[in-house]
């Protein structure tokens, strides 16, 4: 199932499985990446683990602990409703329509340069 996990993040997701406070364990530790001594020096990355199903999630995107610890709280909550749900659950139907959209456009535009390539050639053998 690692690959349903990756399929977290996505928003408008209104059916998910609530978590209580007593299943989650909750640590601050120091950002890493770009930022220099403004993320190096804090303690502003929240890691929050979910002990029942054994989920972790590392939010560290925003400077303030407050946001990061409801952002994370937020992607925690979405991974572990996919850990449950599966293929049923909410998140995971909307990434699969959201790569359908996506394969469907990508289509499009295929067609719309295969279009132009012919239309090119049509010009060409019509000068000659």
């Amino acid at each position: 199932s690692a690959p349903l996990l990756q399929a977290a993040g996505k928003k408008n997701s209104l059916n998910l499985l609530t978590l209580t406070e007593a299943e989650l364990e909750e640590q601050f530790v120091r950002g890493d990446g770009p930022g220099g001594q403004a993320t190096n020096k804090t303690n502003n990355c929240v890691v929050l683990k979910h002990i029942p199903s054994g989920i972790v999630v590392k939010c560290h995107q925003t400077r303030s602990v407050e946001q990061n610890r409801k952002i994370a709280r937020e992607i925690l909550q979405e991974k572990v409703d996919l850990f449950y749900k599966g293929e049923d659950s909410d998140v995971f139907k909307e990434q699969k329509a959201s790569e359908k959209k996506k394969q469907e456009k990508k289509r499009r535009a295929k067609e719309n340069l295969e279009r132009k390539r012919h239309f090119k050639e049509m010009q060409q053998l019509e000068k000659k």
